[in-house]
């Protein structure tokens, strides 16, 4: 279960298993370079989720834009889906993204995650529009989603 899963900040040290999970999550995943970049932008936000052991098993970010948070790389580690990791990452996300004076957040999807859809919604996401072959690999539709 997720009680034994820690949430934190973020750190160059976790970049090559952060690129690593996200590797194993997406198929278009970002590279370490691309996370060392985002990382140094002091606009961007990004947590972890590790086990007991201090292995990362989730990470998602968010970047600030003028008051806005765009959230991307919402991933977990397979064998720790379905055990709220996500929903614990979002919750502390969205908290801290508060602190630093975000009101609004938006996000893509997958149109057919109904898994991450039932997460978003949760936290008062709601779908506002729809950017057409957004994905590749396979090609699918995003849903573009806000939190206001």
């Amino acid at each position: 279960m997720s009680s034994g899963i820690r949430i934190r900040r973020m750190t160059p040290e976790d970049v090559p298993a952060a690129a690593a999970l996200e590797q194993a999550c997406f198929s278009e995943p970002w590279s370490e370079h691309a996370y060392l970049r985002t990382l140094a932008d002091e606009n961007a936000l990004y947590l972890v989720a590790e086990d007991e052991n201090g292995e990362l098993v989730g990470m998602c970010g968010v970047l600030d834009i003028l008051g806005e948070g765009d959230i991307s790389n919402v991933a977990v580690a397979k064998p720790f889906r379905r055990q709220k990791v996500a929903e614990r990452m979002l919750k502390e996300l969205l908290a801290r993204g508060k602190e630093r004076g975000i009101t609004a957040y938006t996000l893509e999807v997958r149109a057919s995650n109904e898994a991450a859809l039932g997460l978003y919604e949760k936290f008062g996401f709601v779908s506002e529009g729809r950017r057409k072959n957004f994905y590749n690999k396979p090609v699918e539709d995003a849903l573009i989603l806000w939190k206001r």
